[in-house]
């Protein structure tokens, strides 16, 4: 069996759709594979879910006859949420969920994803076995695995949210904007907040699969902040492509990312989390002071939720999360969940009587900056020439009241440079000046 991963990365695999690996004769062996390993582990269908992206319908039919070669059943769900999935997978006892999304990347990329019959992501043992069946030529099994649409998938979801925060969650009175990316929570969430008691006004809910996070969604909420403002909502909620993540906006347009809402969620809840916050390496130092204010530890993951899960289950803890907004509370659900991310969130603003600013206003974060330059192809930026010498002497001017980050996205072909400080000029002349010599490096690499 092969010991190092050639197609999965720290969220599955993804790219531009039509370039390998991302194409539907790969994506058709890869249901073929999975399916022969899950057919030596045990029994059950397999669910396929996507979000809204037009590529979805060419690598759902791959993955479904990929599947029934291997003599898997399969139950398709259409567009719902990757956390949808990963509960429906749990809750109809199926033997493995598929995500077809590549979450807040643009319609022109794809990806799939695996969750195990618990709702968790594929472990690592799994993921390389498939990658080892992929090396094996395709072969056709005597009976094959039958398909069939699983056509209450949405409802059941939608009822599992309104559920997960407290049987009598009431949010009526609360004036809310959603803002759905034109993604998997598009005839979702709205239908969540609205059935709980809220007024709302939504944007991003008319996918025509080539729209999805286009000018809207997660990664670009200035229209929700606009929206909000105008029509003197209580609160914005913007969720990515695949409803996994979340970044929310208070009455006065302000943004309240992951480290926001993970303090609130933390200070609203703090005794129940075992003793310990997680976040990544990329969480705000004003967060951790804040957590650590609680009478909370705060431990840092690499960026990417499997590596949160890891030290959460590892740990025995509750509670982690990313600045970009991927939340996990295991006491509500087995994974990230945008819209459970949010309920929390309200459940406290209404507990507390107090307003999304106010309660985001407990946390004083140190200025950060954040730039991301785009490579042709991935390199390691510690390998550029000069580069670590750069790092080094930008860490010198910082000193001990800041710190500097360079890595490379496990997800795009970005490398991303954060420079966070107490003083806001000379961080943000410090990451201008890295990501400068960062650039000038990748156009004089080979």
């Amino acid at each position: 069996m092969i010991t190092e991963r050639k197609y999965f990365g720290t969220d599955g695999i993804r790219g531009c759709v039509g370039e390998p690996p991302v194409t539907p004769d790969f994506i058709m062996k890869l249901g073929w594979a999975a399916g022969r390993i899950l057919a030596g582990m045990g029994k059950g269908p397999v669910l396929i879910g996507k979000d809204t992206r037009i590529s979805g319908y060419m690598f759902e039919s791959a993955l479904e006859a990929g599947l029934s070669a291997a003599g898997i059943d399969i139950r398709l769900l259409g567009p719902l949420p990757t956390p949808g999935i990963a509960y429906l997978t749990q809750n109809t006892r199926a033997q493995a969920g598929i995500v077809i999304s590549a979450s807040h990347n643009p319609y022109q990329d794809n990806g799939i994803k695996f969750f195990s019959a618990d709702g968790r992501k594929l472990p690592d043992e799994i993921e390389l076995a498939i990658e080892s069946e992929l090396e094996h030529p395709l072969k056709v099994v005597g009976e094959l695995g039958k398909a069939r649409r699983l056509n209450d998938a949405p409802r059941r979801y939608i009822e599992f949210c309104k559920t997960r925060i407290e049987p009598q969650l009431n949010l009526a009175g609360l004036k809310l904007v959603i803002d759905c990316a034109n993604g998997a929570t598009y005839h979702i969430a709205p239908n969540v907040f609205e059935e709980l008691g809220a007024s709302i006004q939504t944007i991003g809910t008319e996918p025509d699969g080539f729209n999805i996070n286009h000018n809207c969604g997660a990664t670009c909420p200035e229209r929700l902040q606009q929206k909000v403002v105008e029509t003197n909502a209580d609160a914005g909620i913007a969720f990515d492509g695949d409803g996994d993540r979340l970044i929310m906006v208070d009455h006065k347009g302000c943004i309240v990312d992951g480290d926001d809402i993970l303090f609130i969620i933390a200070s609203s809840n703090s005794s129940a989390l075992n003793g310990a916050v997680v976040g990544t390496v990329m969480s705000n130092m004003g967060l951790e002071r804040a957590v650590r204010t609680l009478g909370l530890d705060f431990l840092r993951a690499q960026v990417g939720d499997r590596y949160i899960m890891d030290i959460l289950y590892k740990e025995n803890l509750v509670l982690g999360g990313e600045t970009s907004g991927h939340i996990i509370n295991l006491h509500k659900s087995n994974t990230g969940d945008g819209i459970i991310s949010a309920l929390q969130v309200l459940k406290a603003m209404i507990t507390q009587e107090a307003t999304l600013h106010e309660l985001k206003a407990e946390l004083s974060k140190w200025p950060q900056k954040m730039i991301n330059i785009r490579m042709n192809k991935r390199v390691d930026p510690y390998e550029l020439n000069g580069i670590s010498g750069v790092i080094k002497q930008a860490e010198d001017q910082l000193g001990e009241s800041g710190r500097i980050l360079i890595r490379s996205s496990g997800t795009e072909p970005l490398i991303r440079v954060m420079v966070e400080g107490e003083d806001e000029s000379s961080v943000n002349n410090l990451a201008t000046f890295i990501a400068s010599e960062i650039e000038t490096a990748l156009d004089q690499s080979p």
